[in-house]
């Protein structure tokens, strides 16, 4: 996956998500189809945390058969940053793999980050997060 399509729709419903629970940051799962985003999930923080995120598992676990009943495959994790630039910090390059490894928890999913501040969008960017390190990838809105 070399870029994500996203609608201003899908940048807005992460934006809002992302305000509502400001100042924690919020996180979900877009799906669609090839590299376009079709349907976002807003999904709670379970660390309900300022600084990380974790996806709920039986949450993300039913969303991953909804989207699976829908015919979609899942495109990217979404997650906002309250206090920092749209980049993944070091736990969010950490989590992206499986403990001790550099083994992908979810290979070609890219990570989409939101950088809001409580006026709103600062910026949106995406990246894949790989063995060999993190790569930005384009946003096509």
């Amino acid at each position: 996956m070399k870029k994500i399509s996203i609608s201003k729709e899908h940048v807005n419903e992460i934006v809002r998500h992302s305000l509502e629970v400001f100042p924690r940051e919020a996180c979900g799962l877009l799906a669609g189809d090839g590299d376009a985003v079709r349907k976002v999930y807003c999904m709670r923080n379970a660390e309900n945390s300022e600084v990380t995120y974790a996806l709920d598992p039986g949450e993300q676990f039913s969303i991953m058969k909804q989207i699976e009943d829908k015919g979609l495959k899942l495109i990217a994790i979404y997650h906002s940053h309250t206090g920092s630039p749209a980049f993944p910090s070091a736990t969010d390059v950490a989590r992206a793999f499986f403990p001790g490894t550099k083994d992908e928890n979810f290979p070609g999913v890219a990570y989409v980050i939101a950088s809001v501040s409580e006026n709103g969008l600062r910026e949106l960017h995406a990246f894949l997060i790989k063995g060999e390190g993190i790569e930005e990838i384009e946003v096509k809105l």
